[in-house]
């Protein structure tokens, strides 16, 4: 993967795969901001709040979302920001991989470390 693609922030529209609500921290760890929105690093936890995945008839929601960063992407105070393109996976309560998170409306910034 590379380091090109948009960035995320707070503004960003984003789902678990079972369609809960994923929301960036409160505090986010990088004092950086586009169009007054904070840009989030990796560093940063995302919480998933709305998920009704059931196993087994058993509640098991989507609780957190873990990023996967390029190490060669773009970096805030060495920590790689979120792109559109970074890889994540959602986990329950339990650290249950329970799929990546979607996408959907992100910053129109456009950004490349190369």
């Amino acid at each position: 993967m590379s380091g090109n693609g948009n960035l995320v922030n707070g503004g960003s529209a984003i789902n678990c795969p079972h369609g809960g609500r994923v929301s960036p921290p409160a505090a986010p760890s990088s004092a950086v901001r586009i169009d007054g929105r904070p840009v989030p690093t990796a560093t940063d936890v995302f919480t998933v709040s709305g998920c009704r995945h059931t196993v087994d008839g058993v509640p098991q929601p989507c609780v957190s979302v873990r990023w996967t960063p390029d190490r060669d992407g773009v970096l805030i105070d060495g920590v790689p920001v979120l792109l559109h393109t970074t890889g994540a996976v959602c986990f329950s309560a339990a650290l249950v991989p329970q799929g990546a998170p979607v996408v959907g409306h992100v910053a129109s910034r456009e950004v490349s470390s190369r």
